[in-house]
């Protein structure tokens, strides 16, 4: 059973620390993606699974084997990465080919390889054309191809779509996604910054942080029960609002106090101890509504009003110094710059963090 366990992985240069212990289990056959903001380690994690780094310490095994110390070569996997690297006065059948040239594999086999490779990827009918004759996607789509036809244990993704223009980027995506119906027995790990790519390729996200691991799970468990404050403003685009508040009721049946005398509900258990401490009050975005009562969590004029056509998004004003409270409406709003809006959620959609930014659980 080919699976990755990554067992307190560290990579320092020199005084500088880049991983601080990463333990993460991966199942064969298992879509894992990686995100974080840039430097977090994600893709020096990635470049450590393929070889190409050096594991400062900890253990590193694929297929059950320890490979720390194992070459790429022999690792049994092949890597996609953010640029094509594609031989231009090859054709794409040649490209495709190439590695499996260099192994000595017999013309019989080569050939059974790369139109297999070509069927999966839509790619029959370019393998005669030079790299110059493809899109971005398309050569993408040859890259990908090439990995394949390696017949790897493990597929490492790097960026692979982030040089593509958006509609390139979406068509590449779905090109991907039945790479991984029709290879279901292979594991992927792929690293991106898209939350797109993320949430709609991922079996489980890797959120990673300053060279730790937040939390690991499935897309939707992180959306919707995010272990802290990065995790819940880190997954999710526009990010989630996070309100200052201060408990003023513990047990089953939670109070919070917010800014300007406002008051919410939250049917979320806290800790008795917890009374008249801080907290943060978290609401997505898309859970805000607006109120024409007096019934509302927060009150503010509005900066900035995004029409976008199926959604429009309102910035209000929060306090000086403090990020706007960002609400998505459905369709066009009749709501223009200036105007003081209420808005309320209802209380079930509602997060809660602690002082140290931990989220209290359901």
């Amino acid at each position: 059973m080919t699976g990755v366990t990554l067992k307190d992985i560290r990579k320092t240069y020199g005084q500088v620390k880049v991983l601080l212990g990463i333990d993460l289990e991966i199942e064969q056959g298992e879509f894992i993606v990686f995100v974080g903001p840039s430097g977090c380690g994600k893709s020096t994690l990635l470049r450590m699974i393929a070889g190409l780094e050096s594991v400062t310490a900890g253990e590193l095994s694929i297929d059950g084997e320890v490979v720390n110390d194992v070459p790429p070569s022999r690792r049994g996997i092949a890597m996609v990465f953010q640029s094509y690297a594609l031989y231009p006065h090859m054709t794409v059948y040649d490209n495709m080919a190439f590695g499996m040239k260099i192994a000595r594999e017999s013309k019989t086999e080569i050939d059974r390889r790369v139109r297999a490779a070509a069927d999966i990827l839509q790619l029959t009918p370019y393998l005669d054309r030079l790299p110059k004759a493809l899109s971005g996607g398309q050569r993408q789509r040859v890259a990908i191809g090439r990995a394949i036809c390696r017949n790897p244990k493990v597929f490492l993704f790097d960026e692979p779509l982030s040089n593509l223009d958006a509609a390139l980027r979406v068509a590449t995506r779905i090109e991907i996604a039945r790479l991984k119906e029709k290879m279901a027995d292979t594991t992927m790990i792929y690293v991106t910054h898209d939350q797109v790519e993320a949430m709609t390729l991922a079996d489980r996200i890797v959120v990673l942080s300053a060279g730790k691991i937040e939390q690991v799970g499935p897309p939707l468990e992180l959306y919707e029960r995010p272990a802290n404050l990065f995790v819940a403003r880190f997954i999710g685009s526009p990010a989630m609002n996070i309100l200052p508040a201060t408990i003023s009721e513990a047990g089953q049946n939670t109070v919070v106090a917010l800014k300007g005398g406002r008051s919410a509900s939250v049917p979320i258990p806290v800790p008795a101890e917890a009374k008249g401490k801080a907290a943060s009050l978290g609401i997505r975005p898309e859970d805000l509504i607006i109120s024409v009562t007096d019934d509302y969590l927060f009150e503010g004029r509005v900066l900035l009003v995004e029409a976008l056509g199926e959604v429009t998004l309102l910035y209000l004003e929060s306090g000086p110094g403090e990020e706007p409270v960002i609400a998505k409406m459905p369709g066009t709003t009749d709501v223009a710059k200036g105007d003081i809006v209420r808005l309320k959620a209802q209380p079930e959609k509602l997060h809660l963090f602690d002082s140290d930014g931990r989220t209290y659980r359901r």
